[in-house]
């Protein structure tokens, strides 16, 4: 699994993210250490941000229900914690994405 600068994921390492985030999405307690952590690398790896995501997704929604969520969840579509919509009236498009990890930016 390769981060923004080439390097690969150890499976210890691997291991240690998915325990994490595991624990974020049954709302088990995590520690900001781990938290930094965890997001140190969801700012440079898209799976373990994609992780992250569904992790948050679960633990403000629970686990999905209907075989449209299951999908949704599986596809990781949808905002894990704001659940309003884009508002083109309302909302600045820039805005959504000043919280983009740094892979996902446009250069």
């Amino acid at each position: 699994m390769p981060l923004e600068d080439g390097k690969m994921l150890t499976p210890n390492t691997r291991l240690r993210l998915q325990d994490i985030i595991g624990r974020i999405a049954e709302s088990q307690p995590v520690s900001l250490r781990e938290r930094i952590y965890v997001q140190k690398f969801a700012d440079r790896d898209a799976s373990v941000w994609s992780w992250l995501r569904r992790a948050q997704r679960e633990q403000s929604q629970g686990k999905p229900d209907t075989d449209l969520e299951i999908f949704m969840a599986q596809m990781d579509l949808g905002e894990p914690c704001d659940t309003r919509g884009f508002d083109p009236s309302r909302d600045d498009l820039g805005d959504w994405f000043t919280g983009a990890p740094s892979w996902l930016k446009r250069s």
